[in-house]
């Protein structure tokens, strides 16, 4: 009811990719099945024979970043470059790997250095195929 008096919180703007994934470090991320954890390309890996586009990322973790090699889905509308910050999928996590090659995921979007109370990070670009089906959750 009294809502309307609170003071609306401003988003964070960050100069660039790195400043936003360092914030994104020390808020220490948990990936979870299905979270989106923000990550930072750190370099290519090239174009494999099923059309999926390989990367070398680090993800925002609690103590330090984790860097695992992820990729693009296959009819991806775009990939990113080095250096961008981007959002990593959680599909799942293999129990029986050492991390942090546990995390099987795909790199879903390319998020802008500005982070939005409530909300989270914002996207500049989604690379997730449109024949990939959103998560169905009800309220």
């Amino acid at each position: 009811m009294f809502n309307w008096f609170r003071k609306k919180k401003e988003a964070l703007q960050f100069p660039d990719s790195a400043a936003a994934f360092a914030h994104a470090c020390s808020i220490g991320y948990t990936p979870l099945i299905g979270g989106l954890v923000p990550a930072l390309v750190e370099e290519s890996g090239g174009l494999n024979r099923d059309g999926e586009r390989t990367f070398l990322v680090s993800l925002a973790a609690p103590e330090r970043p984790l860097q695992l090699w992820s990729c693009t889905l296959k009819g991806a509308p775009g990939y990113p470059e080095e250096g961008e910050f981007i959002g990593f999928r959680v599909v799942t996590i293999a129990s029986d790997l050492p991390e942090p090659a546990n995390l099987i995921g795909y790199i879903a979007c390319r998020l802008e250095p500005r982070l939005v109370p409530g909300k989270g990070w914002a996207v500049a670009q989604n690379y997730t195929p449109e024949n990939i089906k959103p998560d169905f959750r009800p309220m």
